[in-house]
Formats: structure tokens, C-alpha cells, sequence
């Protein structure tokens, strides 16, 4: 109980909270480069999947490709950004990797998704006339949402807690205060760190569930007899 009552009262001493190296700082830092990172995987991945899916052929290759990714070390991959002449560029080394790691959650839940849409609505409305684009918008988007939806939150997540690995090659974000507080051998600022990045990742989490529940319709419930 030592280590958790010292780690609260690091997260409730004010002068921990200002500053070019306080958590409010470090805080807009991790925010900024996670939404970066899920805004650029999102842009590229979505699209993407959802058309595979639609067309039914070459998305399985696509996912698997993807999904090679997971295989690899988000660090590893960091560590030869910054090897490499983007090692000067600010975040950008960090972001692409954490977008490497975001793609596949997002590509497959967006392909899948379309796939498993029941195919008899689909050739209901193929057969009430409609072409493959409206298909698409009418019938298959909106079945596919929650699955969709799915991918997101769960890419979101990983992003928010991977994100830390900004710290071990010298860039902001919460995983500063973990890495202050090894040099320091101060374990309640390393445990208050750790805290920060999952009570940030459970605030992304009912968020993005709070915008699944908003968007993304429910079949009405039938009522009980």
C-alpha cells in the first residue's frame, strides 16, 4: 500500500501537474501524437478495408499482409526510424510506427465487417434495384458499423497505451514521467505515470463506445411477452 499511497500523493502535488515537463504538458503531448497516429491508420486503413470488403476479392490477402505487422515490434520499428534520416523529424517516426501498429485492428475489422453482412440483404437490394454504391451506403456501412466500430476503439486503445514508446528515444508524452521516474529510482512517479496512460486509455475507451452508442443505430428491442 506504500507504493500506491505515494504514487497518489505524487498525482495530487499541483507543482507535478505545470510546466514544460508537468503533466498537463506531457498529457497534450501523448493526446497529440495518438490522434495523430489513429487519424492518419484510420484514413488509410478504413477506406480501404470497407472497399475490399465490398468487392469481395483480394481483401484476405490484405489483411494477412497487414496483420504481418503485429509480428513486429512497435520499438524495433522506432528504433530504425530513428537510424534513419527521419530521426531529425520531430514525430514523425514515432506516429508512422504507431500507425503500422494501428492498421491492421482497423483493415480487418473493416473488412470483415462488410463481409459479414447477411448476403440476402444484399441481393434484396440488389434486386429492388439499387446499384453497388448504394448497396454499400444503404445496406452494407450501416450493418458493418458495429464491427467497424470495434477495430477503432480497440486500434484507439493500443495506440493511447503503445504511445509511451515516444519517451525511450527522446520525445514527449506521458512516457516521460515513466522515464524520469526510473532515472530517479522513484517508483511512485513511475506508478503514477502508468496510471496516467491507462486511466487516458479507459477515457479514449467510453469515449469512443459513447460515439459507437450515438452514430451507429440498434435494431429495436422486442418487447417481451
Amino acid at each position: 500500500m506504500g507504493v500506491v499511497t505515494d504514487a497518489w500523493t505524487w498525482l495530487t502535488t499541483g507543482a507535478h501537474w505545470t510546466g514544460e515537463e508537468g503533466v498537463a504538458a506531457r498529457l497534450a503531448e501523448h493526446a497529440y501524437v495518438s490522434g495523430l497516429a489513429l487519424l492518419i491508420a484510420s484514413a488509410v486503413a478504413l477506406p480501404l478495408g470497407l472497399w475490399l470488403g465490398h468487392l469481395g476479392r483480394g481483401g484476405a490477402l490484405a489483411v494477412n499482409v497487414s496483420n504481418v505487422g503485429r509480428a513486429v515490434p512497435v520499438f524495433a520499428v522506432l528504433a530504425l526510424f530513428m537510424v534513419s534520416p527521419l530521426r531529425n523529424a520531430g514525430y514523425v517516426p514515432t506516429v508512422t510506427a504507431l500507425v503500422l501498429f494501428a492498421v491492421p485492428p482497423l483493415l480487418t475489422n473493416a473488412y470483415v465487417g462488410v463481409r459479414e453482412v447477411d448476403r440476402a440483404a444484399v441481393r434484396a437490394a440488389r434486386g429492388m434495384g439499387m446499384t453497388g454504391g448504394q448497396v454499400f451506403t444503404r445496406v452494407e456501412l450501416p450493418l458493418a458499423a458495429p464491427v467497424v466500430m470495434t477495430g477503432v476503439r480497440s486500434a484507439a486503445v493500443q495506440v493511447v497505451a503503445t504511445a509511451t514508446i515516444a519517451a525511450m528515444v527522446g520525445q514527449g508524452g506521458l512516457g516521460r514521467i515513466i522515464t524520469a521516474g526510473f532515472a530517479l529510482y522513484d517508483t511512485a512517479q513511475v506508478v503514477a505515470g502508468a496510471v496516467l496512460v491507462a486511466l487516458l486509455a479507459l477515457v479514449v475507451e467510453g469515449l469512443l463506445v459513447g460515439l459507437d452508442r450515438l452514430l451507429v443505430p440498434r435494431p429495436p428491442r422486442t418487447p417481451r411477452t
